[in-house]
């Protein structure tokens, strides 16, 4: 049923630009002003997609976007999807999937994010070296699609070690201060409480959102090649008695966003 479907969305996707692509991009919170970047050739709105979820929070605009980046053919979604806003993780993973019938070789993600670690600050950039996803649903959970991927997917290199060192060498030549740790996947859409932070924390995670970690687990599945960097946008484990607003994370979101397009833009061009 799965694959009767992708084949739905991708053909309508092909009617509406045929121009085959390499690079996929997941834009997180308020970072859809990296669209300006582009030479956009096509932009498609997911409510006209076919099988496509849509996006329902603020910071995400809902569209699917073609154009050059870098010297590269890419596809952008400006606005993802959670598990939070009902959907179901096959449905949160779907533009994976869809992205890797459209040829897709390599997806850059970025996220808004809460630091568990206390050494970051907000507005720091945190390159993601792996991730903790036991605190969400895993969207391979049922049937397997052997078109797509193998029943039990190896984990062991989730985010491309190649990909993270070439990051790593254009943030030290743009002279952008990153750091690289573990990204925590939960379902959101509460923040976390105090202890629920110092759980993470305890887990070995660095850094928290509602994202991210199910559109990895089906890119890995079905053989994409993936980068994927956080905006730290809050500090968790935190002294004072403040409270998170989603307008404090989208803030700090977009005061680190050109940052964040400086490196993903000099690491399009890389590949």
């Amino acid at each position: 049923m799965i694959i009767a479907q992708l084949q739905e969305t991708v053909a309508y996707i092909r009617q509406q630009c045929s121009t085959p692509v390499q690079v996929g991009i997941v834009l997180g919170s308020g970072l859809g002003n990296f669209i300006a970047e582009l030479s956009v050739e096509k932009e498609i709105s997911y409510n006209d997609i076919p099988h496509f979820p849509v996006s329902t929070v603020e910071g995400h605009s809902g569209k699917l976007i073609f154009g050059e980046l870098g010297g590269k053919k890419i596809v952008a979604m400006a606005g993802r999807f959670h598990f939070y806003e009902g959907y179901t993780p096959q449905q949160v993973s779907y533009p994976m999937r869809v992205m890797k019938l459209l040829g897709v070789e390599t997806v850059l993600i970025s996220n808004a994010a809460g630091g568990t670690n206390p050494h970051f600050k907000v507005g720091d950039l945190m390159i993601i070296k792996d991730h903790i996803s036991f605190f969400t649903i895993n969207p391979l959970i049922g049937k397997n699609e052997n078109d797509l991927g193998p029943r039990f997917p190896d984990m062991s290199e989730p985010y491309s070690k190649e990909l993270i060192a070439k990051a790593k060498s254009i943030a030290e030549k743009l002279e952008i201060p990153v750091h690289t740790g573990v990204y925590t996947g939960v379902t959101g859409p509460t923040f976390e409480t105090r202890a629920e932070y110092a759980l993470i924390k305890l887990a070995g995670g660095d850094a928290v959102g509602m994202s991210t970690v199910q559109e990895v687990i089906a890119a890995v599945h079905c053989g994409i090649k993936v980068f994927a960097m956080s905006v730290i946008t809050d500090i968790g484990i935190r002294d004072e008695e403040n409270t998170i607003t989603h307008a404090e994370v989208l803030q700090a979101a977009k005061d680190a966003e050109p940052k964040l397009t400086m490196i993903f833009t000099k690491l399009i061009e890389s590949l």
